[in-house]
């Protein structure tokens, strides 16, 4: 499953063969160095570690440090793995939003835009209970009845509650692209993607 970290742009749209204005994602992709090859003997699977966005001596540990130059690139600012690279890689070899083409189709993962404490109706969906009447002037919003008073005397695991909204991993499968503009090393995605402008998307074919 070869695949590219990329930073999100932004959106905007395109016109389709047949005069469709389409909604699209624009993702800078790449480039991405190979930081390490793992191997079935050495690590128990195939993969390829890539590093996107370069970064300075000062911003990575002793550990990490060691490891850029065992791979002998510059530190980078991110990390990820993908399975599934064919043909032969070296070490710090670069890796372009080439490996992409038109109309293909992949899964895109990122974290999507904290919203914060939030209540029933943001979080989940709640239509709000109650009216306006007989005296209910702070209740439009409110989630209702937790469950019973006598049995089970208590609020089970998982009950829809108000609480922190976004800011975790999201991942949306089949994303169709429109575009690869790869001396910008620019893909468009069909749709919108998990985050917000300039946070860091992992694509996979």
């Amino acid at each position: 499953m070869p695949g590219l970290l990329g930073k999100k742009i932004g959106m905007t749209s395109v016109f389709s063969a047949d005069g469709k204005n389409v909604p699209c994602t624009v993702i800078e992709a790449g480039p991405c160095v190979v930081t390490q090859i793992k191997t079935v003997e050495k690590d128990g699977y195939d993969a390829l570690q890539v590093g996107f966005q370069e970064t300075t001596e000062k911003h990575v540990n002793k550990g990490e440090s060691g490891h850029f130059k065992k791979a002998g690139v510059a530190p980078q600012r991110h990390l990820a793995e993908f399975k599934g690279f064919e043909g032969d890689f070296q070490l710090g070899q670069s890796i372009t939003a080439e490996i992409f083409s038109e109309n293909d189709f992949v899964d895109v993962i990122g974290t999507s835009k904290g919203k914060g404490f939030q209540g029933v109706v943001k979080r989940h969906g709640f239509g709000g209970v109650g009216q306006s009447t007989h005296g209910q002037d702070d209740r439009l919003r409110a989630p209702g009845s937790l469950g019973a008073s006598s049995f089970p005397s208590k609020v089970f695991k998982g009950m829809r509650m108000a609480g922190r909204m976004g800011g975790e991993r999201v991942t949306v499968q089949n994303l169709q692209i429109l575009k690869v503009l790869p001396e910008n090393n620019l893909v468009l995605i069909k749709g919108s993607v998990p985050g917000a402008k300039g946070s860091i998307v992992i694509i996979n074919k």
